[in-house]
């Protein structure tokens, strides 16, 4: 199994690199796999859609769809894609901490 160290911890992954225990995320762990995605500096509107898809999954246990992540963080999809180029399933939710999504987000 796949795992990376940071600052001194290490941490499991998944194959495409989704940490196995979203307890485990923290702002650090975001940065990490933010770089991991070609994303150098987390800015407030890659937070605002991060906090937006973390705090649905840990209320719901799963992924929002992509339409509620437009609706409720006010980004058009072409804006998240921009922030996010590996786009909200694969990029945004595994920088959030989710889980690998097995639907369309």
């Amino acid at each position: 199994m796949p795992e990376f160290d940071l600052k001194g911890k290490k941490y499991k992954t998944d194959e495409d690199g989704f940490i196995d225990n979203p307890n485990e995320w923290d702002k650090d762990v975001a940065a990490y796999l933010a770089t991991t995605e070609n994303i150098a500096n987390l800015t407030d509107e890659h937070w605002k859609v991060i906090n937006y898809i973390r705090g649905y999954f840990l209320r719901f246990g799963i992924a929002p769809p992509i339409r509620m992540v437009v609706k409720n963080t006010g980004f058009q999809l072409n804006k998240i894609y921009e922030l996010f180029p590996s786009g909200p399933a694969k990029g945004a939710c595994k920088v959030a901490g989710l889980p690998k999504p097995t639907g369309c987000v």
